[in-house]
Parts: structure tokens; sequence; C-alpha cells
């Protein structure tokens, strides 16, 4: 039998840590979240290795590293409200929710958003609250947000920027030429003002807009 808590807790100290995520809401929610559960069987075993793996319909749980940076850049506290888009396999809702977010996430997909959510339910993550929909456009309904995480390089919409709480963060991986991409952090000063801090280079699988 797999010792998957034992793979969860060497990824966090090799992966995580040596990296330097440091927060410790980050690094107790990763330790928590069963990775392998958001995951195809047949892909389970790799659950814990240090990079994307599918999902299928060409979609990818992310690196978790990339988890953990992403929430750690959000500066998410207990009850903050979190805008997730790119639900994929529901699994950083999952990490959102363990550190004590009320999460709602969108996916482009219905069928992966109805399996996500199918699985969240599973593990008793009833804070997350799962839609089918065009991430870009946000979700105007439940704005504002303290932060919003997007999980597939795109443009900065206005509408994510305007669904911001002043203060607020959007952790998003941003296309800048051919073949690359990086990630931003961008905050809201104002009613008319964001700050944007590019943090390195990722690679993600593209944002779509539109319904599927």
């Amino acid at each position: 039998m797999t010792d998957f808590d034992g793979l969860r807790s060497r990824m966090v100290e090799t992966q995580l840590k040596s990296r330097g995520i440091s927060d410790e809401r980050v690094l107790e929610a990763m330790a928590t979240v069963p990775r392998e559960a958001f995951l195809p069987d047949t892909g389970r075993l790799d659950a814990y290795e240090d990079r994307p793996l599918p999902i299928g319909g060409g979609q990818t749980i992310s690196q978790p590293y990339i988890v953990a940076l992403m929430a750690e850049l959000a500066d998410i506290e207990p009850g903050a409200r979190v805008l997730d888009v790119g639900l994929g396999s529901g699994y950083s809702a999952a990490v959102l929710a363990e550190m004590g977010a009320e999460v709602f996430a969108i996916e482009r997909r219905g069928d992966l958003a109805r399996r996500a959510e199918k699985t969240l339910r599973r593990l008793g993550y009833l804070q997350v609250t799962c839609r089918t929909g065009d991430g870009t456009l946000g979700w105007p309904e439940a704005a504002p947000f303290d932060a919003i995480l997007v999980a597939a390089a795109g443009p900065v919409t206005q509408a994510l920027r305007e669904q911001l709480k002043i203060g607020g963060r959007l952790i998003i991986p941003v296309p800048v030429g051919a073949g690359h991409q990086e990630l931003q952090r961008i905050t809201r000063r104002s009613e008319t003002a964001w700050d944007t801090e590019t943090i390195g280079g990722v690679s993600f699988v593209p944002l779509l807009s539109g319904e599927s």
C-alpha cells in the first residue's frame, strides 16, 4: 500500500520549504490536502512528484510548488473570500479552503467542474462553491474578493481587477511574448489604482474565454 501521508510530508520538506515557502498556513494546508484524491486512478502513484500531472481534457493539476507559491503570494487569512479561476481538479481550491477561505471556483469545462465538485464534497470541503463558466469574467455577484488566483495563462481582464477589494491580490500567469509567461501579483490600492509585481517565469495551460 502506498504511503501517501509520508510522500506528502516529504513533498512539503523537499519541494516547498527547500524553495522558500515559509507561510505556515500554506505548509499546513499542503501537508493536509490529499493530492492523490484529485487525480485519475492511473495517476495517483505520481501524486507527489515535482511536476504538473494530466487530469484529462488536455488539462493538468499544477506542480505542488506552484500551488503553494500562489497561495503564499495571495496571503490568505481565515475567512477570506477567494475566487479560484480554473478549478481544474479542485486541488488548489481545497488548499485554499484548508487555509480557512470561502472559495468561489470557476471552471470552463463542465465535466471537470462536476468531477472536482464531487471530490471536494467527498473530502468535506463544503465552503467551496463551484460553477461552470468563463473565468475571464470573474464572478461579479460574489465579488468583491480578498484574493483571486488564476490557474491558466491569460490577459489581466478589467473584470478581474475590478472584483478585488481594496488591498486585494490577483495572482495570475500572464503571456509575455512567444512561448513565455510570467507570474504576476496585482494589488488593488484604490478604486482606480493597481500595483503589479513580477514574480518569475512559469508555464501554464492557456486561459480560454467562453463556456464549454
